[in-house]
Parts: C-alpha cells; structure tokens; sequence
C-alpha cells in the first residue's frame, strides 16, 4: 500500500528597508543607483577601527511592520555577529540578530510568524566575465528586515499568497520597494515531506526571486521528496538553488545550522532598550500607520466592488492612494460615485500612469470629473476626452467642459430645435420608424448627438425625438 506524504512550508523573507541611509553608517541607501562602489565609507567596508552605529529609522520601520501583523516587540534587542566568509561580506561576519530579535509571533494572510529582526545587506557578487568575479559594495550594509514563519504552510499556492501578501503590506506601511526582480525582497523556502505527524528532513530553497519562482520551486521540491522517499531513498537536509530556465532546484551545499555560525552579541553596538526612545513608541507608530489592506478589502467589498478590481485598486501603488483619498471623502455619501472611479482608475487611468507612481495627480479634479458623469453634466465620452488634462492640470473639468461647449443638455425645451432639424435632414429614416424598424430610432439618436458634439443626454434627447415623432403621426 502506497504511502500519503504531506508537505510542511516554512518561508524565511528578506526585504530591503526604504530608508535614507544604510543600516550602521550614513552611506546613501540606494543600492541601485550610482556607479559601482560609489556609496560606501569605513564602515561599511569594515575598516579597522570604524564603529557601526544602528540606524533608528530602520528599527522604527521593522516595529511598525510589528504594529500591522499583530507580533509581540521586544522591550530589549542587541545585534550579534554571525560569522561566516564569502567575498560580499567585507567582515567574514554579518550583523545580524539571534536571541533577541525586535519582534516575535503575528500573523499575515492566515500564516504565522515565529519573529522578525534586522540585519545588514551583503555585497553584490557580479560574475559577468568567465573566471572573473567582482564586487559592488553599494549593498553592503543596507537595511535588511527578515521574517520567518512558523512550519504551518502546506502547498505553494499558500506560500504564493503569502508571499504576495507581504509584499503588499510593505508598500503600503511604505517602508519598502519589496520588488523581486531588483533583489528587495528574496524569499527562501524550507520544505520537508512526511507521512507521519513528525516534519520530514528539511530542504532549503534560497533566493526565490519571484512568486512563480516561489510555488515552482515548492512543486518541484514535493514531488522530488516524494518520489525519493516512495523508491526507498531519504532526503539530505541541504540549501538548493532554483533554476528557472530548467524549472529545477540543484544542490548548492550542505545546510548550515546556527551553531555553525558562531552568534554572539557584537560588543561594537550598546545593548537597545526600545521602551526608554520616543521615536520607537507604540503611540506614535499607530498614528503615523497606515490603513491596512485587510481594512480596504472590507471597505471596498461594503460598498460593492467586485473582488478583482478591490486587488487592483489596493496592490497598484500608481492609483491605490487615489482611491483611498475618495474613498475618505465620499464612502457615506457617493457609493455610486466611489463604483464610477474604481472603474475609470482600474482601466482609463491606469493605462494613462502606467507604472509611474510618482506624476502629481490632482485628486480633487478627478473627483469634480466623476461627479459630473454621475450628475448628467457630461457623459462618458466626454469624460475620457478630459481625463488626461483632469488628472494633470490645475484647472478645473467643469470650467474646461463650459468653455468647450461639452456639457450635457437635459432640458427638453434646449433639445427641441435640434430634433427637429434631424427629423427634416432624415425623411426616409422617419418613414422606417413608422414601419416599425426600431433600430431607425438609434439612428436618430446619433444623429443628434454627433449635432450636439456629444452634449446632449442620451435619454432625454431619445425621449423628445420619440415624442415629435408622435406628434407627427
């Protein structure tokens, strides 16, 4: 009789901190930008005699990350030494954190976390000629916020949504980029397999790079496992790599355990009493934390937006604070308002921002321009004619749809010369309406709104053409 194994996930994830300095010096933190070698210092370099100092801003991020999964913070924290050499570590020892990390527990997207602490970033390793190695020290010492969950995930779409989960959070509490492609966020992933209720020997997947990395690598590591231990064979516990072009993970080394690495507290930086700083205070985290996406789910679903568009308003940082600023302003009043926005942002206005998050965008004009498609004032073909200079410019749509003769008509009085000129010009389609063909009427209907460039309302012009027609029976 063949064996059931069940899969337990564990995932470890390190994101780079969007702070202005580098985590123990005051090198600009912008790993990406400038020539190689270009923000270093001493300390970052692990000269003789240079003292890293603890950057507060990054401390701050990590317990505000704190505040929106619900873990427990420390009111003590030290650094320790973790002590292992490659080429990109200028110490052959990485700051890092073991006994006393800023956070423990919390949860994210159903999973658990064991706990959260700060690190400094490792050297970029460049391998771009055959037999040469080189190293840009821009990364080295940037802040590095790793969490690690508890072994409760059991399939890659779990570990997946996780993952995209954490992502999000960390751009909206704003203290990352988290983006995968560029190294901000890296996620490693422990699997074992059993099939009794003890964890199986644990293999380590390192440096994921994307979420189809992500629940590949799971996959492919199950049903590796599986097919091991179901011919008879065991498991190495060991650290694997991901290969995307095979779709694959291949062995990298044997897996290190913390007694390998030697911590012990770094006796360069005091120890950190995090109840006795203003700046680390529960108080002014709260109030300086922003609303979270689990909140805006269950505000947008309130006022009846479909779930993949709440996805799209919530996880596009090009138009998320847009919509969170008219959600605030309207969600007691204007539902169909807030409905009429979502869909402009998520389509219209997303194409027009693209991925740049960083245009100015004149909320309140985009605001005036939907209510003005809400109230009848101009239809929607208008409003996508005006959207771009709504958005950009400083003046205001209703001004620009009154100079431009674009607001729509209603009066039936205003309408009445219009139609009877259609009806003149269009003899023959008037005698087709009094045979019965219907669609003669929409006809009509576009004939008026091509005469009143696109002014005039739809139904109202529909009902005063429908009535002279009568009239004239």
């Amino acid at each position: 009789m063949s064996k059931t194994y069940r899969a337990t996930i564990g995932l470890e994830v390190h994101a780079e901190l969007h702070t202005k300095s580098k985590m123990f010096c005051g090198c600009k933190n912008d790993p990406h930008d400038g020539e190689p070698n270009s923000y270093i210092c001493p300390v970052c370099l692990a000269h003789p005699g240079s003292l890293p100092v603890p950057n507060e801003e990054a401390i701050a991020m990590v317990l505000m990350f704190g505040e929106a999964v619900g873990a427990t913070r420390a009111t003590y924290s030290e650094f320790d030494r973790k002590n292992y050499f490659y080429p990109d570590i200028p110490k052959a020892y990485q700051i890092s954190q073991y006994a006393f990390p800023f956070l423990t527990g919390g949860e994210l997207a159903g999973v658990t976390l064991t706990r959260v602490h700060l690190e400094e970033d490792t050297a970029r390793s460049q391998h771009e000629q055959a037999g040469v190695s080189l190293v840009d020290f821009n990364r080295a010492g940037v802040p590095l916020m790793e969490l690690v969950t508890e072994p409760v995930i059991h399939d890659a779409e779990t570990a997946g949504k996780f993952a995209r989960e954490l992502q999000l959070l960390l751009r909206t509490l704003g203290i990352s980029e988290a983006e995968m492609s560029r190294g901000e966020m890296r996620v490693e992933a422990n699997i074992s397999i059993s099939d009794t209720d003890e964890l199986g020997t644990k293999v380590e997947v390192k440096n994921l790079n994307s979420f189809r990395s992500v629940e590949g690598a799971i996959d492919f590591e199950i049903a590796r496992q599986t097919e091991m231990l179901t011919a008879g064979g065991t498991v190495q516990q060991e650290t694997r790599g991901w290969d995307e072009v095979k779709l694959r993970t291949f062995t990298q080394r044997t897996k290190e355990t913390a007694k390998d690495y030697r911590y012990f507290p770094d006796p360069d930086i005091p120890k950190i009493d995090i109840t006795s700083h203003d700046y680390f205070s529960q108080t002014r985290l709260s109030e300086i934390l922003p609303e979270l996406p689990s909140n805006k789910r269950i505000n947008y679903e309130n006022i009846g937006l479909p779930s993949n568009q709440i996805e799209l308003l919530i996880g596009t940082t090009a138009i998320s604070s847009i919509f969170a600023e008219l959600y605030k302003t309207y969600k007691d009043s204007q539902n169909d308002l807030l409905k009429l926005a979502a869909n402009y942002l998520t389509s219209d206005v997303m194409s027009l921002l693209g991925t740049d998050s960083t245009r100015v965008v004149s909320v309140g004009n985009f605001a005036e321009l939907m209510a003005m498609v809400v109230e009848g004032k101009i239809n929607s073909r208008i409003a996508k004619d005006l959207l771009s200079e709504t958005l950009f410019g400083n003046v205001s749509p209703l001004k620009l749809a009154g100079e431009r003769g674009l607001l729509q008509t209603s009066d039936p009085t205003a309408l009445l010369a219009t139609v009877t000129e259609i009806l003149a010009e269009n003899p023959s389609v008037v005698a087709e309406y009094y045979a019965g063909k219907e669609a003669s009427l929409q006809f009509l209907i576009g004939q008026g709104m091509k005469k009143t460039r696109g002014s005039a309302n739809p139904g109202v012009l529909a009902e005063v053409i429908k009535s002279e027609l009568e009239k004239a029976r």
